[in-house]
């Protein structure tokens, strides 16, 4: 079958390991499914594969890909859920441990297998698996946003971020978002959010920070936080080691949070918040399977705006 994988590691020029060419067909395993991709998306995480981080070599050639929607063994029409479990009890995504999703077909346990939702189509589904469903997360099961609540979104642009904002919106919450780029806080404004420059000062104090960023937006986040507020924390692109302010911590009875992923409920609900509310994902492009290389390059070049998506029916 047809796939993209990681064959080589270059921190340089990611893009230097990547093959797009024939792979095995996805082993049958007891309790797994296969599924016919319709529509992958691609993440930031499948350029760090390339690079060699999280892979060793003899775990080459990796298929990429964590995001995808398709056709289950029985015709249904499902989004894969990313994350497997091992039986030690940890887990890793697809492309860490098991061939991912950037290919004509994956194999993923049967309990992966989430139905997709009429109102969205392969390409809106296949973006949510990741980004979306850790903002899902961070917003509800972590920071147990409320309909009139307020939220702040560091580093406004990027893929979990710009989800965040959107989601945010659609639970009914008043939504800040920051960044230093003048271009990413007019498109984040257009999406319903007040958008500011990084560092600037709110109109009010928020209940729940959607922290990205890390080091060099934390100790904003902080002071931006009302009493009882909820920091959660996915990622840090700026650094991971930060000062905190552990008097402003105690004082105000903050809390801090670590989320990565979400669950396949929390998938489930996510796709029916969308299908209610009529929120869609950003799409930055749709590019043909047949053509999977200018997808990685579109990615790496970082001018993007939302996801980009392959078509595997093209």
């Amino acid at each position: 079958m047809r796939a993209a994988f990681a064959s080589s590691f270059n921190d340089a020029d990611p893009l230097a390991g990547l093959t797009v060419g024939d792979a095995p067909e996805p082993a049958p395993l007891d309790g797994w499914a296969v599924v016919d991709v319709r529509a992958s998306a691609l993440n930031h995480h499948d350029l760090w594969s390339l690079r060699g981080v999280g892979l060793r070599t003899d775990q080459l050639p990796m298929i990429l890909g964590c995001d995808a929607a398709g056709i289950g063994p029985d015709g249904a029409e499902v989004v894969v859920y990313p994350v497997v479990f091992t039986e030690k009890g940890d887990f890793s995504i697809l492309s860490e441990h098991y061939q991912g999703t950037v290919a004509e077909r994956v194999t993923v346990p049967a309990y992966n297998l989430v139905p997709k939702p009429s109102e969205l189509t392969f390409a809106e589904a296949a973006c949510l698996p990741t980004a979306w469903l850790t903002a899902y997360r961070m917003l509800t099961t972590k920071g147990r946003l409320e309909a009139d609540g307020a939220v702040l979104v560091q580093g406004a642009g990027g893929g979990v971020a710009t989800a965040a904002v959107l989601l945010a919106r659609a639970l009914g919450a008043r939504v800040y978002a920051t960044s230093r780029d003048a271009e990413k806080r007019d498109r984040i404004a257009a999406l319903g959010a007040t958008a500011l420059d990084s560092g600037a000062r709110l109109p009010e104090r928020v209940d729940v920070v959607i922290e990205t960023v890390g080091e060099a937006t934390f100790e904003h986040s902080t002071k931006c936080a009302k009493p009882g507020a909820r920091i959660v924390v996915s990622g840090a692109t700026s650094g991971h080691l930060p000062q905190v302010n552990l008097r402003r911590l105690f004082a105000l009875q903050l809390e801090i949070l670590g989320s990565s992923m979400g669950t396949p409920d929390e998938l489930a609900d996510l796709m029916a918040l969308l299908a209610k509310t009529g929120v869609r994902p950003i799409i930055d492009s749709v590019i043909p399977f047949s053509d999977a290389r200018s997808a990685f390059e579109k990615l790496h070049s970082g001018d993007v705006f939302g996801k980009v998506v392959l078509d595997h029916t093209a």
